[in-house]
C-alpha cells in the first residue's frame, strides 16, 4: 500500500441478494486512491461505478475483500466525517434557502452559528455563488443548484469528495463550464476526488487517473494515468495527447464488454 493511499480496496466483492437470486455487482476490485488524486470511474450502466463509491461512503456493505478510507473502515470514516458526497441530483430542500441547504450538515454536526455563517460564505465563494445564499433552489438554474450541492459537500471541509455523476443531467455547455470550475476548485482545495461519469471526454479532461470498469460483475479492466498537465484549458480536448487517452479509455470499455 502506498503511504499516500487514502482509499484502498483489496479483492473487493459485493453480491446483492434479490428475489431473482444473487447479483454480483463488484468482483475482485483492487485499487489505491492517493491523497490529492482526481480519479474518475467510467463504464457502462450497471458496471459497479456508483456501487464502489457507495461502498467507500458506507452506504453499501461489501461481501468480500477489504476496503479502508484514511486507514479506517468506511463506517468509521463516515463517523469521522472523512468525505463529502455529491449525488446525481442536487437534492436541495426547496423550503430552505441556498445558504440554509449548505448549513444543514453544519447544524447536524453542532457547529456554532458564527462558524456556520463563516463556512457557508467561504464555500459559496469557492463555487462562485457568492451573493446567492438568500435565494431558494427554484430560483437557480440546474447548474447553479449542482454547484450549491457541491458547496454543501465541502462545507465541513472533509479531505475526500465523492461525486456520483453530478453533471450527467446538464446540457453540454453548462457541463463544460462546471468541468472547468471543478478543476479550479480541486486545485484550490487539494481534495482527493472520486468521480463517476459515463462521459469519456469528461473523464479524460478532469482526471489524474481513469478507472475503466466492465459490465456486471463490475471489474476494473484498466487504470490509466493521465499524461495531461494540471493546467487544462477546454481546448486541450483537441490535442493528440487527449485523443490518445480517450482512445485508450474507449478500448478499455470495449475489452470490458468482451467478458459478456
Amino acid at each position: 500500500m502506498s503511504d499516500l493511499a487514502v482509499i484502498q480496496a483489496k479483492g473487493l466483492d459485493l453480491t446483492f441478494q434479490t428475489n431473482d437470486g444473487a447479483v454480483q455487482a463488484l468482483k475482485g476490485v483492487d485499487l489505491d486512491i492517493n491523497r490529492g488524486d482526481f480519479v474518475s470511474f467510467i463504464g457502462p450502466s450497471g458496471c459497479g461505478k456508483t456501487t464502489f463509491l457507495r461502498c467507500v461512503a458506507a452506504l453499501e456493505t461489501p461481501t468480500g475483500g477489504s476496503l479502508t478510507v484514511n486507514g479506517m473502515s468506511p463506517e468509521e470514516a463516515r463517523q469521522a466525517r472523512a468525505y463529502g458526497y455529491v449525488f446525481q441530483a442536487a437534492g436541495l430542500y426547496p423550503w430552505r434557502t441556498i445558504a440554509g441547504n449548505i448549513r444543514l450538515p453544519l447544524e447536524i454536526m453542532g457547529f456554532s452559528k458564527a462558524e456556520q455563517n463563516e463556512r457557508v460564505e467561504k464555500v459559496l465563494e469557492l463555487v462562485d455563488l457568492a451573493g446567492f445564499g438568500g435565494k431558494f433552489p427554484w430560483q437557480l438554474s440546474g447548474g447553479m443548484q449542482q454547484r450549491a450541492s457541491i458547496a454543501r459537500a465541502l462545507s465541513f471541509d472533509a479531505d475526500i469528495l465523492l461525486m456520483d455523476e453530478p453533471f450527467g443531467a446538464l446540457d453540454e455547455i453548462v457541463r463544460d463550464h462546471l468541468n472547468e470550475e471543478l478543476l479550479k476548485l480541486w486545485e484550490r482545495t487539494g481534495k482527493t476526488i472520486g468521480f463517476v461519469t459515463h462521459s469519456i471526454p469528461e473523464a479524460v479532461y478532469l482526471s489524474t487517473r481513469i478507472v475503466v470498469m466492465s459490465p456486471r460483475p463490475g471489474r476494473i479492466t484498466d487504470v490509466i494515468e493521465s499524461p495531461l498537465p494540471k493546467e487544462r484549458p477546454l481546448d486541450i480536448r483537441d490535442t493528440p495527447e487527449f485523443l490518445e487517452v480517450a482512445h485508450r479509455v474507449r478500448e478499455g470499455l470495449r475489452a470490458g464488454h468482451a467478458y459478456d
